[in-house]
């Protein structure tokens, strides 16, 4: 069952800590060939003006969470390997940035094309790197894909504005120009769609690009920049450089001037990190950072669709998402009825091989399970109560059941930390004001969501919510006609939407005779 808003939700009872499935014989035998084909048809080496070995020849091993095994190898690039791509992105921008509107909407179509053309190839490697279902990482796909198209239109319309001055004495002309080679730094969560929401906006403005995607999953950006060379993109405008360095790559290449910007999608303090860093030459950047999304629910709410919308906003890539619901705040009212049903719905969820009948994957590994089990076991410590558990399966794997938890204390990590996995924890509220204080208690402000059935509280209530994104009855957010960010220490800027291209645009003020009457 794909967690989409579209599907409905299976509650068929499950008893908490159920026995621990095994991945049948077939199935794994399925996984290991859907999974092996895919990863042999990926380019060798690192892009720059063309595939490359990195001048160390290293490679290192991307590992497959379902089995815990390495499955494939990618070149490992040193700072001057990162440098060379921007070599050849520097040397692109000209011709690319002077390439007529037209022409490069043209491109940014092909490559759409090609992209829902080879879905299943693609959709097999984010699960294979990331251990998400087929049916998730189609829909990845295909959401990746849209951010290409959007932007391929975007490109044409891109405009500045002539107006006289209030006294006629001349014009006022501005006029967009492309920012210039930009790095933009990718997570690992949705490596597909968050390369193209950076890319597709850079390209169409004009802009070259070196890509630098997660470590734990390069292969996907691979593939996406094989086909985007086979689309029409010339050499140099779109490079890919991966690493298991990427503090002294991407250091070496924001340290160098002919960068002009940086995007990036991860941790805080990262994102802080890097802001210093850019800061030495003035480089535009754009920084979608952490976030610690409360979801409430107020008691005029229709329940049916809090648990629905609830579900979706927790369970998405398995909770592992900057915009996932991180805590669940819950007036009294509702609050017991409400802990029942979401309990019933996260406990029917089946944990398994992505490429089998399963509801959710694995997580991204080992170090994700234990910070998942460090942040329960942190909240049962302080007083939490476990409604509910489903099983996962036995063996190698970074394996890790769906939980909810009632009751958190103030003091409770869950509620200071992002949590980024399948850990659903409650706590009450009494009245409006105290819940809108308690969604605001964070230092970030990316998303947030509320369900209720009164307008006027709804206004009053998104009005009051500290965040870039408020989901109203609803726990599915992103859209590619949508400006996505965040505000406080989520970030600055904003991706998707006519405002996304905006971010790689610098703005030309031309003063000019006054037009003749």
């Amino acid at each position: 069952m794909p967690l989409t808003s579209s599907s409905p939700l299976s509650t068929v009872p499950v008893p908490s800590n159920p026995p621990e499935p095994t991945p049948a014989s077939a199935d794994l035998a399925r996984h290991r060939e859907l999974t092996q084909t895919a990863a042999a048809s990926l380019p060798s080496g690192f892009l720059s003006a063309e595939w490359t070995a990195p001048r160390s020849g290293r490679t290192f091993d991307v590992a497959d969470p379902a089995l815990g095994r390495p499955v494939a190898a990618v070149a490992d690039c040193e700072p001057a390997d990162g440098l060379l791509a921007l070599t050849a992105a520097s040397e692109a921008f000209p011709a690319w940035a002077a390439t007529p509107t037209r022409r490069r909407a043209d491109i940014l179509h092909r490559l759409y094309q090609a992209m829902l053309a080879d879905e299943d190839r693609l959709a097999a490697l984010i699960t294979l790197e990331v251990g998400k279902t087929l049916s998730e990482s189609r829909g990845e796909v295909r959401y990746a894909a849209e951010y290409i198209r959007w932007y391929a239109e975007e490109a044409v319309r891109s405009s500045g504005r002539s107006t006289p001055t209030p006294d006629g004495g001349w014009h006022i002309v501005t006029v967009p120009r492309p920012v210039g080679p930009c790095l933009l730094i990718t997570p690992w969560n949705v490596p597909l769609a968050m390369a193209t929401r950076k890319v597709a906006p850079a390209l169409a403005a004009g802009c070259t690009v070196v890509l630098k995607p997660a470590e734990l999953t390069p292969l996907t950006s691979l593939a996406f920049a094989r086909l985007a060379e086979d689309a029409g993109v010339p050499a140099g405008v779109l490079t890919v450089v991966t690493t298991t360095d990427p503090g002294a790559v991407c250091g070496a290449l924001i340290a160098d001037p002919r960068l002009r910007k940086v995007s990036f999608t991860g941790s805080t303090p990262v994102g802080k990190l890097l802001l210093r860093q850019a800061g030495a030459n003035v480089l535009r950047t754009s920084m979608e950072l952490g976030g610690n999304a409360p979801f409430l629910v107020f008691d005029d709410a229709d329940l049916d669709l809090a648990v629905r919308e609830a579900v979706i906003a927790k369970m998405r890539l398995g909770g592992q998402s900057c915009v996932a619901a991180n805590r669940f705040l819950v007036q009294e009212p509702v609050a017991d009825e409400f802990a029942a049903r979401l309990t019933e719905a996260l406990t029917a969820i089946r944990v398994g091989l992505g490429t089998s009948d399963v509801d959710l994957g694995p997580l991204i590994d080992d170090r994700a399970v234990a910070k998942a089990d460090r942040l329960v076991d942190d909240a049962v410590s302080k007083g939490a109560t476990v409604l509910g558990r489903c099983g996962v399966p036995g063996g190698p794997g970074s394996w890790f059941a769906p939980v909810v938890l009632d009751h958190l204390s103030a003091d409770a990590l869950l509620q200071q930390e992002e949590v980024f996995a399948p850990v659903a924890g409650i706590r009450r509220f009494r009245t409006e004001d105290e819940g809108v204080a308690l969604a605001n208690d964070t230092p970030f402000g990316l998303a947030a969501y509320l369900v209720a059935r009164d307008s006027d509280r709804i206004a009053r209530v998104a009005g009051r919510l500290d965040s870039g994104m408020v989901g109203i009855n609803r726990g599915l957010l992103s859209h590619v006609a949508a400006p996505f960010g965040g505000i406080k220490e989520s970030g600055l800027g904003r991706e998707g939407g006519a405002e996304g291209l905006t971010e790689y645009q610098n703005l030309k003020y031309l003063a000019a005779p006054a037009l003749a009457s």
